[in-house]
């Protein structure tokens, strides 16, 4: 199921306890579209928590329909905007992270938009605990380049990064991010086009 974000607002520090009924990590996805990753992260990992957001309930229908059809028990979906997730989570309360293929917002005004800008970080940094990570997917330079930035000029500690995911030799790092793809995804790399990929944590 999906919720909407009044009970987002109702469950923020009680996801664990009161959705999932259980007390293991929480990862979230932000702008997750259909739902693939989170959905595939949440298959593969049945021992930890998903949820996906995105502003278009739309987008989340074919996410939603799968973790019905299916019946998976650690899956949930938010429709909100990404701007509101201190409302929705509670200090601590997330375990990671992850940005998959955001909107690039390639006019210099609209930066801040980014869902890696210094104004989201700092909205990440108070719902993730201590030691939280935050992951990157992207097939655009100007993002990958871009949250490379923040991360240095932030003095955040940068985990792994790569400029070209697929033709490095598979490790732990790396092992999840090439497991799921994306929709869009699948599409690029048909279409010869380079997907980066980056892990850090805030400080």
């Amino acid at each position: 199921m999906w919720d909407d974000i009044q009970a987002g607002f109702e469950l923020r520090g009680k996801w664990r306890a009161e959705y999932f009924k259980n007390e293991n990590p929480l990862i979230i996805e932000l702008g997750c579209g259909k739902g693939e990753y989170t959905v595939g992260l949440a298959c593969r990992y049945p021992e930890k928590n998903f949820i996906g957001l995105d502003k278009k309930g739309a987008r989340m229908w074919r996410g939603a329909k799968t973790t019905a059809e299916q019946t998976i028990p650690n899956v949930a979906f938010v429709r909100m905007q990404i701007e509101s997730i201190p409302s929705v989570f509670s200090p601590g309360e997330v375990d990671e992270i992850w940005i998959t293929f955001p909107e690039p917002h390639p006019n210099s005004p609209r930066t801040r938009k980014r869902f890696t800008s210094p104004q989201f970080i700092e909205r990440y940094r108070r719902i993730l605990k201590d030691g939280g990570v935050i992951h990157l997917k992207t097939d655009s330079d100007l993002v990958y380049d871009y949250t490379l930035d923040v991360i240095r000029t932030g003095g955040h500690t940068l985990i792994y990064s790569t400029n070209d995911l697929y033709t490095e030799k598979i490790s732990d790092a790396t092992r999840d991010v090439v497991a799921v793809q994306t929709f869009y995804e699948q599409m690029w790399l048909t279409q010869g086009k380079k997907i980066k990929y980056l892990c850090f944590s805030i400080v």
